[in-house]
């Protein structure tokens, strides 16, 4: 894709149910050898969904049809996982999540994180390479929240900025929540802060403490 000449080429990966994360990218000084950068990680979308893979396909999709269009396509890609954080963690760092802690499941709202600080990630290296990186949507990889008060229903300081999270694993910039819908808590987070303040709590049904069960 072409590069824009702006001081900052601004990317919006906007999220209802479906999850997205993007890491994105120029300056007005990179050259048009490095392309911009969309990844788009979506629940529940099969191969067939997408127009431009499948012409027959009863959705709309205009925008990634120009995407692809316009970019590269690949079509022979597999994910590490079923379900979200194994994926995440796959995806950012190369590696399988099964060589942390979290042998199964994904992780909640509350954990602690999962990308070791000293482990490179795809958004380091663009940051190495002169881009700029952005995440939009849900995190679920963990955060260093200011706990009050341990346990599987932790007392938090929301007034306290987040030490661990996205924009110390590569991202200039973050906004988006600490895990699924369904998982307290329910708060938007930009950067390393919280978005205001929780008004209201929620029981988190039937998941359990650390892990989702299978």
């Amino acid at each position: 894709m072409p590069v824009s000449y702006r001081n900052t080429v601004k990317t919006l990966c906007a999220s209802a149910v479906l999850l997205f994360i993007a890491t994105t990218f120029a300056q007005a000084q990179v050259t048009a050898e490095k392309p911009n950068i969309i990844y788009i990680l979506s629940d529940d979308l099969g191969y067939g969904d997408v127009k431009y893979f499948n012409p027959e396909g009863k959705i709309a999709t205009p925008n990634i049809d120009k995407l692809g269009s316009q970019g590269m396509a690949f079509t022979d890609v597999h994910s590490s996982s079923a379900v979200c954080t194994p994926s995440r963690y796959s995806i950012l760092t190369g590696r399988y999540a099964w060589r942390t802690r979290l042998s199964k499941g994904v992780l909640t709202g509350y954990d602690t994180p999962l990308i070791d600080t000293s482990r490179l990630t795809v958004a380091k290296y663009l940051q190495q390479k002169g881009y700029n990186t952005a995440c939009i949507g849900k995190w679920h990889l963990g955060l260093g929240w200011s706990i009050l008060t341990p346990g599987a229903k932790p007392v938090i300081d929301y007034t306290k900025n987040i030490t661990d999270g996205p924009t110390t694993r590569g991202f200039d910039y973050f906004y988006g929540i600490a895990a699924s819908l369904d998982m307290p808590p329910f708060i938007y987070i930009e950067n390393d802060h919280t978005v205001g303040l929780p008004t209201a709590t929620k029981k988190m049904g039937a998941r359990r403490s650390g892990r989702t069960k299978l």
